[in-house]
């Protein structure tokens, strides 16, 4: 029988509950006295070990005492970073111990070692912070007042969590892994909050143990996060690429530049390529199964999907609001391809989520669909058109590269099973729109694991729900 939702939260609630808050000078005190401790008796042990001429790597008491640094060591690294311990925490801690004195009865002296170490790491564990698509109807509302941010639509993803402005009428979209809160893009909502909500933020964080890391901050939004009084550390910026956003009053194909865009849109036409824009969320049956259809016959991974801070997921269930399809169909009526937009600022930005095409469909597509979602745009009134972000560009243009260049050049194609950027990248360079750049705002300090934190976010692979499998509709 399945639980109600109102038990199913208190028992999370309650495995959540904090029982012991660290983030105290008198608590740190405690951990680095009980540190001192443990590595003088350490220490102690090895110099009598020495004046006996005993050998110490066989000395149960010097193992104990390492067993016990450990995990001290463990814990008062735990309290120095703020991290609370929780019932769950100290549950799985007590029973860590339990299971290495367990396993030294039994005479299995290292692993029994080893559990009552991990005790420690386990005592104080990170917390995180769980996804709350409860909130989509408020984020959407954001988003829909947020303009000028290609990013914003992306607040919306189904694994994001939220912290908003006292008045909520602003947000910051998050997740968490390992300790850090990775902060998606720019804050969204009424601009005008985005310094004092920064600061709670951050405050929220600390109460945590969490340290924050900024993945994808436009460039006028640095300032936010520049102040270590506020922030709590020091965050570098470290440029990643440039939105590519095409002003869509002023936009044509006329001119030399626009040479090679013209003949790919001219090859659709010749090849009798029609388009035509559907809100997602008012798709009929037939229209479903053929887009349902192009999804599982692209050369991307149908069955799953990646991304964190640059992509929505749920496609074709309807579940978000503001987003449109551009179509594109041949001669016969068959589905080629279809891009996915989503709207924000009352309709003045559009931002491409996800491009998708059917194997061997006519070269030219991509770029025809995003020709013609521009003019169809511009009769609504729109300002301006996201259609990707450009990592690296500076890497692709050059024509001499250095070692390093050279290096980093390599290392983006080994990634080409997960995303083509060079490919993506020329594409992208035909509508010569590159726009501001984009950072990663992280403390330099602790760069090795968080590379392991922002790749896993990105490019860890998750099912995705096709609307086929749903067995109804989200709408």
């Amino acid at each position: 029988m399945t639980e109600p939702p109102v038990q199913v939260a208190q028992r999370l609630r309650a495995r959540e509950r904090v029982v012991v808050n660290v983030d105290t000078l008198a608590a740190r005190w405690v951990g680095a006295l009980a540190l001192l401790i443990a590595s003088s008796w350490l220490t102690v042990l090895m110099v009598r070990a020495h004046r006996d001429h005993t050998d110490w790597h066989t000395d149960s008491r010097v193992a104990w005492s390492l067993t016990i640094l450990a995990a001290v060591a463990l814990i008062a690294r735990g309290i120095f970073l703020g991290r609370p311990v929780t019932a769950a925490h100290a549950i799985a801690a007590a029973t860590a111990v339990l299971a290495g004195f367990a396993a030294h009865l039994l005479a299995f002296d290292l692993t029994g070692d080893v559990l009552i170490a991990s005790s420690g790491l386990l005592l104080m564990w990170p917390t995180t912070a769980r996804p709350d698509p409860s909130q989509l109807a408020r984020v959407w509302a954001l988003v829909d007042a947020t303009s000028g941010d290609p990013v914003a639509p992306f607040a919306m993803q189904n694994l994001k969590s939220y912290f908003f402005s006292a008045d909520g009428t602003a947000a910051v979209a998050y997740r968490t892994r390992l300790g850090y809160a990775v902060v998606s893009g720019d804050p969204i909502g009424d601009e005008r909050r985005y310094e004092e909500l920064v600061g709670d933020f951050t405050g929220m964080c600390h109460t945590h143990g969490w340290r924050v890391v900024v993945l994808g901050c436009s460039e006028h939004r640095l300032g936010l996060w520049r102040d270590p009084a506020v922030i709590g550390q020091t965050l570098r910026p470290v440029p990643i690429g440039r939105d590519v956003v095409i002003d869509v009053p002023s936009f044509d194909l006329v001119g030399r530049k626009f040479r090679n865009l013209r003949q790919a849109v001219q090859r659709t036409h010749n090849f009798g390529i029609s388009t035509e824009i559907v809100a997602e969320s008012e798709l009929d049956d037939r229209r479903l199964a053929e887009l349902t259809d192009v999804l599982l016959s692209s050369a991307k991974g149908s069955r799953t999907e990646r991304g964190f801070s640059m992509i929505l997921d749920a496609t074709l269930t309807g579940r978000y609001p503001g987003i449109l399809l551009i179509v594109a169909r041949d001669r016969a009526g068959r589905v080629q391809g279809f891009h996915r937009y989503a709207v924000a600022g009352g309709g003045t930005d559009i931002t491409l989520d996800v491009p998708w095409r059917r194997r061997g469909a006519p070269n030219g597509i991509d770029e025809r669909l995003s020709v013609d979602m521009v003019n169809a745009m511009k009769a609504q009134g729109a300002q301006r058109l996201s259609l990707a972000f450009a990592a690296f560009p500076e890497i692709f243009n050059e024509k001499q590269r250095g070692a390093l260049s050279a290096f980093f050049y390599t290392a983006i194609h080994l990634g080409d099973s997960l995303i083509a950027l060079e490919s993506l990248y020329r594409y992208l360079r035909k509508f010569h729109a590159l726009g501001d750049r984009r950072y990663v705002l992280l403390p330099l300090r602790q760069v090795l694991p968080l590379l392991v934190v922002l790749l896993s976010l990105e490019f860890c692979p998750r099912r995705r729900q096709l609307p086929t499998e749903s067995g109804e509709d989200d709408r």
